[in-house]
């Protein structure tokens, strides 16, 4: 018999079905023993009669089959329940489960979470958490898709970083010496150059830093595109905000039932988002907020200060800030005069979760550029080269999907909307 899942067993009304998935709950009385079971689409009351069956002391978690029939049925779950004619252990628990999965809260600390990752992530609010993750992911490729950019897959062993400096993981590649990507930011270029013009990539990415914060992974997942053809920046910041309210409509509608689960809002994009140079962030953050320990960006209570103005006082959770210090950005982006960029970040409910701009396209202000940031031009020749071959007007940006995760779901520690975390210390499982 084929097996159905149990977020359709409404269609197997008074038919005999078979159902398999692991044992949520078990309460056993005098002559029957009620089994929540669950599967990968929810969960399901099982009723045995103790005489017909003997489920001995079967451990939660243990996968079983289950053969029976649906009936209707009033219950806290669903409008039916399993009556069980056939009851087959496929696996059992062999020890005492290290968490509780059961629970509505999983009542552990985010140590022992990671450490049971397999584990935790069962939990109804864990495992929600990347069904989430999961449709922003796809908002992000259909949005990109109908808007003619084309999906690439870059690679993540490289000779030299994208951004220069020291925070790149140095690995030995046979007889050389090479790094794990920090970005795929080189190779979006050029195959904007190519001729694909818009192009877009979902994959890991490298950062060598020592922070251990709850903001910072080592190991996470950068959502980037870059799009040929363009006057300026604005047209990068435009494309994203018509991006953010696909996403964020396609969360609305499609994960209803893990929104309410995690108890979410989803934040409302009805109004622009604002658009103010990071100078003027600065001076506001100065009048507002009396925050004078800054200079020339912005610190992690300065972001969470300026998203406080931009909800209070321009109605929006989200905020652009334009025009970084040259000396704040790497070496390919478009420089505005001659201490700015024609860059910015985006920013929301506290943290920045986007950084982008426009590029530089000409071979020569490139390599200046690149002399400008104390870098040799000569050891980004495959890079620079496709340069001196006819490049458009070109920009993009990047966006860390664990940190927009964490952002939209209000969780505390970016590790928590890491599937498998890689950070200062863990390397395990």
């Amino acid at each position: 018999m084929k097996r159905v899942m149990i977020n359709e067993l409404n269609s197997y009304i008074n038919e005999k079905v078979k159902i398999q998935g692991w044992i949520h709950r078990i309460r056993k009385l005098k002559e029957i023993t009620f089994i929540i079971l669950r599967d990968r689409t929810g969960l399901v009351q099982c009723v045995i009669d103790n005489k017909a069956i003997d489920v001995g002391n079967i451990k939660l978690e243990s996968v079983v089959s289950i053969l029976g029939e649906v009936k209707e049925s009033n219950n806290a779950l669903n409008p039916f329940e399993v009556l069980v004619e056939n009851f087959e252990i496929l696996n059992e628990v062999k020890e005492e489960l290290p968490i509780e999965i059961n629970k509505k809260e999983l009542e552990v600390n985010l140590e022992t979470m990671l450490n049971n990752r397999v584990l935790s992530l069962r939990h109804e609010k864990i495992n929600s958490i990347f069904k989430i993750q999961n449709l922003i992911v796809q908002g992000f490729r259909e949005f990109l898709t109908k808007e003619g950019f084309t999906e690439i897959f870059t690679p993540k062993i490289v000779a030299e970083g994208a951004e220069g400096g020291t925070e790149i993981f140095e690995i030995k590649y046979f007889e050389n010496k090479a790094y794990l990507a920090q970005s795929p930011q080189f190779y979006k270029q050029m195959m904007v150059g190519a001729g694909y013009e818009r192009v877009f990539e979902i994959a890991h990415v490298y950062r060598a830093e020592q922070h251990n914060t709850n903001r910072h992974l080592n190991e996470y997942i950068s959502m980037d595109f870059e799009m040929g053809f363009i006057e300026s920046e604005e047209d990068i910041m435009d494309m994203e905000e018509s991006l953010l309210k696909y996403v964020l409509n396609k969360v609305e509608k499609e994960g209803k039932k893990y929104l309410e689960i995690l108890d979410t809002v989803i934040p409302n994009m009805q109004n622009t988002i604002p658009r103010i140079k990071l100078s003027e962030a600065l001076e506001i953050l100065r009048k507002e907020y009396n925050k004078t320990d800054i200079d020339g960006d912005l610190d992690p209570e300065g972001e969470k200060l300026i998203c406080k103005y931009a909800k209070e006082k321009l109605g929006c959770e989200f905020i652009f800030l334009t025009h970084y210090p040259r000396k704040k950005r790497p070496m390919y982006t478009m420089p505005c005069g001659e201490n700015e960029t024609h860059s910015f970040d985006l920013l929301f409910r506290g943290i920045e979760i986007t950084t982008g701009g426009q590029r530089i396209h000409e071979y020569d202000m490139l390599i200046e550029n690149i002399k400008y940031k104390g870098l040799n031009p000569e050891k980004y020749h495959s890079y620079t080269s496709i340069f001196k071959y006819g490049m458009p007007k070109h920009g993009g940006l990047a966006i860390g999907l664990e940190r927009i995760t964490m952002q939209i779901l209000g969780l505390e520690n970016v590790r928590e909307a890491s599937l498998i975390p890689r950070d200062r210390t863990r390397l395990t499982p």
